[in-house]
């Protein structure tokens, strides 16, 4: 299995195998919608489609990144996500970075959203996969982002199957610009902030599930594949 790790901007063509990683937040935060109940997530490609798409199907619930905003239902926290019942329920879904991977890599034959929650269960479906070459998209700060980087780095060697421990890896992402900023917006008091945010985006294998792309036309829906543990 081969591997590469690119920003979004330098997705060239679209790749046989892609794992787009968004550790802070938005695929931690998709992960907890599922473990708490959520059906489905619709990853929006504009803001203007998630409202369309609330307006059209007023029981859907929308959420955004950054602060509360008129027409979306939840902002981008896991913290504040952890608590809602979202059983049977549609979730459309529109962030800064992990979205707009998403439909960057539309059209792979695998399309997987990722993050340290869910890392173990991705590795595991990349393994039924090893034949074909693996691009992870790292969302954040133009493919620099070391939160994401380290989380692809630490999937991409647990599909290759190494025995690897994940502290390190950890400890980079804790370390990283986005952590610092969101504490610190915690601290000023931002709106769309929860305090347990990172370590909620730090918990390694929380859920057994990977979270595999379809395109339902018109829609790129996310949804849950639950992996049996491995031996």
């Amino acid at each position: 299995m081969g591997t590469r790790f690119v920003g979004i901007a330098e997705m060239a063509e679209v790749p046989s195998v892609a794992v787009v990683i968004d550790v802070m937040r938005a695929f931690t935060v998709t992960a907890w919608a599922f473990a708490q109940g959520a059906e489905k997530v619709v990853l929006a490609g504009s803001l203007e489609e998630a409202l369309t798409l609330k307006a059209r199907h007023p029981e859907w619930v929308t959420l955004k990144d950054g602060p509360p905003a008129p027409g979306f239902d939840l902002v981008n926290s896991p913290g504040l996500l952890r608590s809602m019942d979202l059983s049977g329920r549609t979730v459309v879904q529109k962030t800064t970075n992990g979205t707009v991977g998403v439909h960057a890599a539309k059209g792979a034959s695998l399309l997987v959203c990722a993050s340290f929650v869910v890392a173990e269960a991705t590795a595991q479906l990349l393994r039924e996969h090893e034949g074909d070459d693996v691009t992870f998209v790292v969302t954040g700060d133009h493919g620099r982002a070391d939160e994401d980087l380290s989380c692809a780095q630490y999937i991409a060697r647990r599909a290759a199957g190494a025995k690897v421990d994940a502290a390190g890896f950890l400890d980079r992402a804790a370390g990283s610009s986005a952590a610092a900023e969101l504490t610190a917006g915690v601290r000023r008091g931002v709106p769309g902030l929860h305090a347990d945010d990172v370590a909620l985006c730090l918990e390694v294998d929380r859920f057994p599930f990977a979270m595999v792309v379809t395109l339902e036309d018109p829609h790129v829906v996310l949804r849950p594949r639950v992996i049996d543990a491995a031996d």
